[in-house]
């Protein structure tokens, strides 16, 4: 079986429409956890009434709701999807060809729900096996069995731990990258701008590879979208 951990605050305005979503695509038993870190809107009552598992983490941080969710998970087979992403309505059936095909883990091309050209632009190059070019909105699939050797993500990275776990997951098991896309929210790049957003996160992802601690990159990026 295949649990999919959704990690969330606030989303009470999208929670419903995911979770419809990929109960309406699939054949086949999934498991939904929504893992909350007490959102103060009806995300919770909102995942259970539309069919999910809600867990409450009691760390913030993406990573740690993810890990959270995954010590809670029933799947042997690990699917982390952000809440304003949408997998490709064969995703159960792109995942388990994916294992039998002999990958422990793997993610989808990104695209967004814009048609802006530099949107295009950006997510071309996820089509490329670069670690650079992996974040979390692709949608990561992993064994569970896998995701426990590496004692799962670092809770203590507020930022760039998508990246950080593909990174070591590459180091013990081969790694899929989908043909086919998800579709993600390009909210934030309309409120900030395209361009500028853009700019935030190459910076912030040339700094966290020369080293620089997490709360000052997330001190910058509160203060460069303001």
């Amino acid at each position: 079986m295949i649990s999919i951990i959704i990690p969330t605050f606030n989303e009470e305005d999208s929670i419903s429409q995911l979770i419809t979503y990929l109960i309406s695509h699939v054949s086949e038993e999934v498991e939904i956890i929504v893992s909350d870190s007490g959102s103060s809107d009806n995300t919770q009552a909102i995942a259970k009434k539309s069919g999910a598992r809600v867990v409450e983490s009691s760390e913030k941080g993406r990573g740690a709701q993810m890990n959270f969710g995954a010590s809670v998970a029933k799947g042997e087979i690990l699917f982390f999807l952000h809440a304003d992403t949408y997998p490709p309505k064969s995703y159960v059936k792109d995942i388990k060809t994916a294992l039998q095909e002999g990958y422990d883990a793997g993610c989808y091309r990104l695209s967004f729900d814009d048609n802006h050209l530099l949107l295009k632009f950006y997510s071309w190059f996820t089509r490329f096996d670069i670690d650079y070019f992996r974040f979390g909105d692709q949608g990561l699939f992993i064994k569970k069995s896998l995701f426990e050797k590496l004692d799962g993500f670092k809770s203590e990275l507020l930022v760039m731990e998508d990246q950080d776990i593909v990174i070591r997951t590459k180091k013990l098991s081969s790694f899929k990258i989908f043909s086919k896309q998800v579709v993600t929210s390009a909210r934030k790049y309309r409120k900030v701008g395209i361009m500028k957003l853009q700019l935030i996160f190459t910076i912030i992802l040339i700094r966290y590879y020369i080293g620089t601690p997490q709360q000052k990159l997330i001190d910058f990026y509160k203060k460069a979208i303001m």
